[in-house]
């Protein structure tokens, strides 16, 4: 029984492959693409080939777009059937330090106030005005670090979002209008209490099982908005039963893969315009009684109906949730 790190690859084994895959207490899994040599093969890693995903038993694999970051929801499965006792996600531009771990997912932490609405977490670990992929572009100038005041609380983390140093998540504004590097200050963790938000992503962070289910990423949305979109689902649900989201000092470096910084920017127009809307919606839907999997389903259902989703992405979360459910029905028997 190990945790599970889940990468989606284009390239070669890079240095955070090799290092991913020789950290002893974890398992690492490389899922490719149309776009990935075919000659992929790097020791410890299970990698899941195009070949492989067409000879998938797995509904999913069947309704996901190729050449999509969402891809990466096979290796999840894999993970999960595998028995993970956790899932690390993370990317192959992200090489681990050598003190690499998250905090126990029991424990107490320094917490926010509540009900600050989305912060800027980035400043609690940094002086330099710098903000994460998903911060709404009229909250950039704010100075959250009076919402971030803290206090040691017995908290359930759902999710650890490690940060990244160097090259952290930002997004194409930061880039295209400043693009300075960045070293976090090691500071003690930090949890959100309820009411407060903030943009996780998918480049260096933990999920507990009890929360697998929120692991969907969204398939019919652009790149660079499909794990941000997940977060601002996951969190309203993650509230209805008590689990927190914690952010903790950069264990990973990042060397970024080249990418088109414009390219980019277009991709996130729609993180741009939707972030405010999508959380409302969320969490003017969930209810305690559906379970998480029942939430995830009704929380997409009013996106849908809100035109914020394509009535496409119904169908891959509908492949995604039998997809568990034949998995969870397996390990039970």
């Amino acid at each position: 029984m190990k945790k599970q790190i889940v990468i989606t690859s284009i390239f070669l084994p890079t240095e955070a492959v090799r290092r991913f895959a020789s950290m002893p207490g974890y398992q690492l899994t490389v899922v490719g693409d149309q776009k990935t040599p075919l000659n992929w093969s790097c020791p410890g890693v299970r990698y899941m080939s195009v070949a492989n995903q067409l000879q998938n038993e797995s509904t999913l694999s069947r309704h996901l777009p190729w050449n999509h970051y969402s891809r990466k929801m096979l290796g999840y499965l894999d993970a999960i059937e595998q028995g993970a006792i956790a899932i690390v996600d993370t990317d192959d531009d992200n090489i681990p330090k050598l003190d690499f771990a998250f905090p126990e997912i029991e424990g107490e932490f320094n917490c926010t106030a509540p009900d600050q609405g989305i912060v800027n977490v980035y400043q609690y670990f940094t002086q330099q005005p710098i903000w994460p992929r998903g911060l709404p572009l009229d909250q950039i100038r704010n100075d959250d670090r009076i919402k971030l005041n803290c206090h040691p609380e017995k908290c359930s983390i759902g999710v650890w979002q490690g940060l990244a140093d160097e090259d952290p998540d930002v997004d194409a504004v930061y880039r295209l209008t400043d693009g300075s590097l960045c070293w976090f200050e090691e500071n003690p963790p930090l949890v959100l209490a309820s009411g407060t938000v903030a943009p996780f992503n998918s480049q260096n962070t933990l999920v507990r099982p009890e929360l697998y289910p929120l692991l969907y990423l969204p398939a019919y949305v652009s790149f660079r908005f499909t794990d941000i979109l997940r977060g601002l689902i996951a969190q309203p649900i993650m509230a209805l039963y008590d689990y927190k989201l914690g952010f903790t000092n950069a264990t990973v470096t990042q060397k970024r893969n080249p990418h088109d910084y414009m390219q980019d920017f277009a991709s996130e127009v729609p993180m741009y315009l939707k972030t405010r809307k999508v959380l409302s919606v969320a969490q003017s839907t969930v209810r305690s009684e559906w379970g998480v999997s029942g939430n995830l389903y009704e929380v997409y259902l009013a996106l849908q109906k809100s035109g914020l989703v394509e009535a496409q992405e119904m169908i891959a979360l509908n492949a995604w949730l039998e997809d568990l459910q034949r998995i969870t029905a397996r390990s039970v028997v």
